[in-house]
């Protein structure tokens, strides 16, 4: 089962994109971990890893992507988990998009994006051998409680 955490960053106060998101990922059978609004990026890194997401999905309106996804994506890699994929959502220009990927940003999906393409890319990039990986580490520990 994939797992992915969605996320909002800084201080964006609207919450209703990502919980669509959280949503139709839960539909298509996704486990979901919602951390809620204001988190820093640290909170979100250190949730990713306390929750062993194979995605973090963030969302964020408020213009402040350029300061805080960079965050994110560095964590990510001083935990070592620079194999997550980290995808965004929200209000983003096209050139802040090139150069967040160029940092590590695996997507970006805009305003009006459909949830069917979110889930659908999620579901085509996550290596199925993580999937696998993960469930086999479950079936071992027992499960998460």
């Amino acid at each position: 089962m994939i797992r992915i955490l969605i996320a909002k960053l800084g201080l964006d106060g609207h919450d209703v994109g990502a919980k669509v998101v959280a949503r139709a990922c839960r539909d298509a059978g996704m486990e979901v971990v919602y951390t809620g609004m204001r988190q820093t990026p640290q909170a979100v890194v250190k949730a990713a890893i306390e929750e062993d997401v194979q995605v973090v999905g963030i969302s964020i309106l408020s213009g402040a992507h350029m300061a805080l996804i960079p965050d994110v994506l560095r964590g990510l890699r001083e935990q070592g988990a620079d194999d997550v994929l980290v995808l965004a959502g929200g209000v983003l220009p096209p050139d802040d998009v090139k150069c967040l990927k160029d940092q590590g940003l695996t997507e970006a999906f805009g305003q009006g994006a459909s949830t069917q393409d979110i889930v659908e890319f999620i579901k085509t990039h996550v290596p199925q051998r993580a999937v696998d990986q993960k469930s086999a580490q479950d079936s071992a520990s027992g499960g998460n409680l």
